[in-house]
């Protein structure tokens, strides 16, 4: 439901400042604790607006326009660059800061975070081995359940160039319709820049993970991540991960 505005609102009012601003509670009496809550929630509040922006690139994409969808990917990418940006800020968090008050996440840890899962599902990387990760029944599992039916990002691009007239029938028919793309972008420019701004967006996923491995290393070396996951080998293991593989397999046949 959309708010009422009030002619006399006050800019802490219409950005609920007391909520946002009363919503970072660290555990501990630790200084470095506050940055590490911080860097977070900025992060889940980005992934926040990517959705938005991912969903609204899907629903224009489906309608043909590809004006409005290279706007919305755009800042997609724009977000992501600034969410890299962000690991430098937490490098400032020394080995011996982060050790005095990291035992106060209990099992909580990034791995876990639903929106970056979410993301990943609408971009078109479906794994559903990821949803063990969240309580059977909890609104979280409901809306990842939800996201590995619906179109994503690659599914709706693949639409529109079977729209155009190209063969879509097989994963190799897309990857080699795709290719035709690249080989005639005067007569494709549509569906070129779509797919340029496709990698764009994987790129920057890609730029994100590495970053993160580093910060990763840098902070914790090579210890188990809270929650049990495997720190930094397990992200390690994710740089290869692309939401568009077929995007960067033409690369070597163009």
């Amino acid at each position: 439901m959309t708010a009422v505005p009030s002619k006399d609102m006050s800019y802490a009012e219409y950005l609920r400042l007391d909520e946002v601003l009363g919503a970072q509670v660290p555990h501990s009496e630790h200084h470095d604790e506050l940055l590490f809550i911080i860097i977070h929630q900025s992060k889940e509040l980005w992934l926040k607006q990517i959705l938005f922006e991912v969903d609204y690139a899907i629903d224009q994409l489906h309608r043909g326009h590809f004006t409005l969808v290279h706007k919305a990917l755009s800042r997609v990418s724009r977000i992501q660059s600034v969410m890299t940006l962000s690991w430098d800020i937490l490098t400032t968090l020394t080995p011996a800061d982060y050790m005095k008050f990291r035992h106060h996440f209990g099992t909580a840890s990034g791995f876990q975070s639903w929106q970056f899962r979410m993301m990943e599902y609408r971009l078109g990387i479906k794994n559903p081995a990821f949803l063990k990760n969240y309580e059977d029944g909890s609104d979280e599992r409901r809306q990842l359940e939800a996201a590995l039916e619906k179109p994503s990002l690659w599914d709706e691009a693949n639409e529109a160039l079977g729209r155009a007239g190209f063969d879509v029938s097989s994963e190799e028919a897309i990857q080699a319709s795709w290719l035709d793309v690249y080989r005639n972008t005067e007569a494709n420019l549509e569906l070129y820049g779509l797919a340029e701004k496709l990698v764009d967006l994987d790129d920057a996923l890609a730029a994100w993970r590495h970053k993160h491995v580093l910060t990763v290393e840098r902070v914790i070396g090579f210890k188990r991540g809270t929650g049990g996951s495997a720190g930094a080998e397990y992200l390690k293991s994710t740089l290869s991960k692309r939401a568009f593989p077929a995007l960067w397999n033409l690369r070597t046949d163009i």
